[in-house]
């Protein structure tokens, strides 16, 4: 049974820096595309970046240059370093998860994280 378990959220000024990570058990990691979405009170869930198992990645393009998405294979965990952070970043970030191999498929993420808060402030 696949767990994926966030961590890294917190508070910061604009203009800050965090790095999120989450944890993928239960998974051949290689064969699974991990990705990251958002999702702010009252608002629709956002993609925000995603990584397969090689090499592919690809971002919203509200947060190209300034996220950076990567993954430990031998870890079994995905990264989101997040810089120039805006309050309009605020959100709980989701980590989520498929099997698969190519970022540009539309095939929904099966496996989802509880999510942890990022909160930008003015």
């Amino acid at each position: 049974q696949v767990q994926l378990v966030e961590s890294g959220g917190g508070s910061v000024q604009a203009g800050g820096s965090l790095r999120l990570s989450c944890a993928a058990s239960g998974v051949t990691f290689r064969g699974y595309v991990m990705g990251w979405f958002r999702q702010a009170p009252g608002k629709e869930r956002d993609f925000v970046a995603a990584m397969s198992g090689g090499s592919g990645t690809r971002y919203a393009d509200s947060v190209k240059g300034r996220f950076t998405i990567s993954r430990d294979n031998d870890k079994n965990t995905v990264y989101l370093q997040m810089n120039s952070l805006k309050p309009e970043d605020t959100a709980v970030y989701l980590c989520a998860g498929r099997r698969g191999f190519f970022v540009d498929s539309r095939d929904p993420y099966k496996d989802w994280g509880q999510g942890t808060q990022v909160t930008v402030s003015t």
